[in-house]
Formats: C-alpha cells, structure tokens, sequence
C-alpha cells in the first residue's frame, strides 16, 4: 500500500523551500561580479567616530579614500578591494581640532553576501588602523590592540546608488593608548565609523 502524507508533510516541504530559496537570495557568497573594477576614489560628507560608551562624536566635514577593485567574474569576495590613500578634512571635537591618520596601508576590501533583490552587497574593510592626534589628546583606534591593525568596519555597497556605507554595527574598533582627551574618550572604549562614500567611477558588483 503507499503511504500517504498528510497536510503536516506539504507544509514542512513548503517551508523548507521557501528557507532554501531566501538563503540563496542573501545569503553568503562563493564568487563575485565586478564591473568595471580598477581604480576607484571615494569620497564622503561628513565621517564621524563615535565613543560608544561616553557617546562623544568626533567629525571631520569631509573624507576621502582611493585605491583599486578588481574586475571580471568568478572572483573571490576575500580581497577583493584595497584602499591605498585615505584622508580626513577638517575634524573637530568639542575641545578644539584634530587630525586623523590612516596607518598601515593598504584597508582591504571584501563582500561576503549579496541581496539580489535590493541589489545590495555586504563586506567589510579590514586591517583598519588610525590615529587621532591634537595638542591635548590622541588615541590609536584599532580592533584587538593598539598595535594589532585588525580593525574591522561592516560595510555595503547599494548598486543603485554607488554608494559604500560603513556601518555603526558589527565592527571590532576601539580606542587605545588614549592620552588626555578631557574624557571624551578612554581607552577600551567601543568606537564606530559613520560616513558614506561615492564611489567613482560607479561599480556594479554582484554574486554569483
């Protein structure tokens, strides 16, 4: 006799390929698209680091980054960019100026996950080191020390738009070496990135 299965057996199949097929939609990802790649600058407005844990906001008016991405297909999304140049423009704190400095270049660039229907993709900037320096305070931010250069920034990239956002969540900075600063930072204290970048020329990069 066969055996029959109950209504129970359809939902669960139902389910599990509607699970199968919103991870193929954003879920990770094994090879990239990237057009056209090479070289690229980024440029954003305002580019604020933030104290999480006193809640102090430093802002520079402006940034700027450069370096290459690669092009083609079947790429890895591993390394799949490197950010040789950064700069900082006029940065501010509620005791006076201050100057960042990118240390350690080159940042690299990589996606792990692509949202086909938003055409969005997912990635972070590694290797993040920078130094805060004025006359009364400065501070290393970094991800596991001060000297480690393992700083991470989550990141994605919207097709539409061109646009590369560092996100304030998910990243491993903090400050360190922290000297002076009226309190407005300390050192141990969690530090995120907060600033969009146009990339240009404009990239398409997707998954597979």
């Amino acid at each position: 006799m066969r055996k029959r299965h109950g209504p129970g057996f359809a939902a669960v199949a139902v389910a599990a390929l509607a699970a199968m097929l919103g991870m193929t939609a954003v879920g990770g990802a094994s090879t990239w698209t990237v057009r056209p790649g090479g070289p690229v600058s980024m440029k954003s407005g305002r580019f604020t680091l933030t104290d999480t844990t006193t809640g102090s906001a430093l802002s520079c008016q402006s940034s700027a980054l450069s370096g290459t991405l690669k092009g083609g297909s079947a790429l890895p999304g591993s390394g799949i960019g490197s950010i040789t140049t950064v700069g900082f423009t006029r940065c501010s704190t509620p005791i006076g100026g201050f100057t960042l400095q990118a240390h350690d270049l080159p940042w690299h660039l990589s996606f792990s996950s692509y949202n086909a229907a938003t055409g969005v993709a997912a990635g972070s900037l590694s290797h993040v080191k920078i130094k805060l320096l004025m006359p009364d305070c400065d501070a290393v931010i970094d991800g596991s020390s001060g000297s480690a250069s393992d700083g991470i920034v989550n990141v994605r990239y919207t097709n539409s738009t061109g646009v590369l956002q560092a996100r304030t969540t998910g990243g491993n900075l903090h400050f360190y070496n922290v000297r002076g600063c009226a309190g407005l930072i300390r050192t141990g204290d969690s530090a995120t990135i907060s600033a969009r970048f146009t990339v240009s020329p404009k990239q398409v990069i997707t998954s597979p």
